[in-house]
């Protein structure tokens, strides 16, 4: 299994980009789908998730700003950032508890992250 993510890049703050993450490979189901980011010096922390029945929940300080989206169908998750402050600025992770047969438990996997900068 693996996640690919993108969509990451230089914006100037109060601008907007979309992140996508899609999972491939032996997979039976996917239960949450999310992002974390971590940021120059800091621990790595939860953004948004999303699970397959549509319940989301955001960080404070993404809550208004981003917005997090699934295709289940693709294995695909998305995360809609606007109101870009420079304080976002990080490499941003996507994660998925993915089981890959019935037989299996879920496992976390991790993408390699994208960078997204926030800077004038």
């Amino acid at each position: 299994v693996q996640l690919q993510a993108s969509g990451g890049g230089l914006v100037q703050p109060g601008g907007s980009l979309r992140l996508s993450c899609a999972a491939s490979g032996s997979i039976f189901s996917i239960n949450v789908m999310g992002w974390y980011r971590q940021a120059p010096g800091k621990q790595r922390d939860l953004v948004a998730d999303m699970t397959s029945a549509g319940s989301t929940n955001y960080a404070d300080s993404a809550k208004g700003r981003f917005t997090i989206s699934r295709n289940n169908a693709k294995n695909t998750v998305y995360l809609q950032m606007n109101s870009l402050k420079p304080e976002d600025t990080a490499v941003y992770y996507c994660n998925a508890g993915i089981r890959g047969s019935r037989y299996t438990d879920r496992v976390d996997y991790w993408g390699k992250g994208t960078l997204v900068t926030v800077s004038s």
